[in-house]
């Protein structure tokens, strides 16, 4: 069990909010709507009969819907979907996002939070995400919204990241004094840019971002942290390659929708949840122990503060009460939801639980990164 601590033509970008900026300040998603494409009508009228009496074209079984499958709602092959990342066009979001749904047509957000809204609001029919990135942990803010926004975790998608050092072009490595990316990107290549002479850090918004921000400005002693895409989008030269300081990078990222999938039990399945406890002795270790006694195994947990219960107040017999955070347990489970011997120990959890929720039944992600 781990415990952690801590391109096809895109669509239009979905802004959150505006806001300015000065010469470093990070790029912004322009603002323009996306249309919702009208449903087609199925009705039509077919030929006379014999009689001349016009025949309902749904008479003829060819011309009827195909009912879906269970196989249909597992595995949409993503013609027509709009699945929302956050970032620019470029960035290793969108890579996750074809890599999920490879027909999708990809729509950039500003923020994480705009891709959750995106989909509750009909913009966008998926969201893919990141949750975790084998260097950098957690990616602490998407736990905190998948506790705020009613979507449900569909599947996941694990991308291996390997990052490019990106200058304007005629820019050579012993003239950059600065490097600019994402924080986790900075910080999965410090030791690499050290030994570059590249010593001072720009944190932006995202990769992508960063590129478009340097080829827009055409800054001279700047480079970007971000991946080969991005340099070939925004006209920008790969003057390193893989500077990653470990060469085991990658990020695993939930797929996001409005509706559930239907859990089966054919093929390997993860279960991610979200739970609260009383204080005192043993309440964790009961926690873990009905999933132990059905040898469900845990791949990941992860402790958030309860962000509405941020303390709480015990008497310990002190002269004065003691003020502890309340915390949120985020765990994934090796089960599927189908299974009966799952569905045991999330209803045994329940009877001492202040507070359970299931994010997502899904499939495991068994290719490569």
């Amino acid at each position: 069990m781990v415990v952690s601590t801590s391109s096809t033509a895109s669509s239009p970008p979905i802004p959150k909010g505006g806001g300015g900026g000065g010469r470093r300040q990070p790029p912004r998603v322009l603002s323009i709507p996306v249309r919702s494409s009208r449903r087609r009508s199925l009705s039509a009228s077919g030929g006379p009969d014999r009689s001349g009496v016009p025949v309902p074209a749904s008479r003829d079984p060819i011309s009827l819907p195909r009912p879906l499958t269970s196989a249909d709602l597992m595995e949409p092959s993503g013609d027509g979907l709009k699945v929302a990342y956050q970032g620019c066009p470029g960035a290793y979001s969108e890579a996750a996002a074809k890599k999920a749904y490879p027909s999708c047509h990809t729509v950039p957000c500003e923020y994480f939070e705009t891709a959750f809204q995106a989909v509750e609001g009909c913009l966008a029919d998926r969201a893919v995400l990141p949750l975790e990135n084998s260097l950098g942990g957690s990616i602490h803010r998407n736990y905190d919204l998948l506790l705020r926004h009613r979507l449900h975790i569909v599947g996941e998608v694990r991308l291996a990241v390997r990052h490019c050092l990106l200058a304007n072009q005629g820019v050579k490595i012993e003239s950059l004094r600065s490097a600019m990316s994402h924080p986790q990107a900075l910080a999965q290549c410090e030791q690499t840019l050290t030994k570059l002479g590249i010593e001072h850090r720009e944190a932006v918004d995202d990769t992508a971002g960063a590129a478009k921000l340097i080829a827009e400005q055409k800054l001279q002693d700047t480079a970007a942290v971000a991946s080969s895409l991005a340099a070939e989008l925004y006209g920008l030269d790969i003057l390193a390659e893989n500077i990653q300081d470990d060469t085991d990078n990658v990020t695993r990222f939930m797929m996001l929708a409005r509706e559930p999938i239907i859990p089966r039990t054919d093929k390997p399945f993860k279960t991610s949840i979200v739970l609260s406890l009383e204080e005192g002795p043993g309440q964790l270790f009961k926690a873990l122990a009905v999933f132990a006694l059905r040898k469900i195994n845990l791949t990941k947990m992860e402790s958030r503060p309860h962000k509405k219960r941020p303390l709480r107040i015990a008497d310990d017999n002190c002269s004065a009460p003691l003020k502890h955070f309340d915390y949120l347990f985020y765990v994934d489970l090796e089960a599927s939801m189908a299974d009966p011997n799952a569905q045991n120990a999330l209803g045994n959890l329940k009877e001492f639980a202040t507070f359970l929720r299931v994010l997502g039944s899904y499939p495991i992600d068994v290719s490569e990164a």
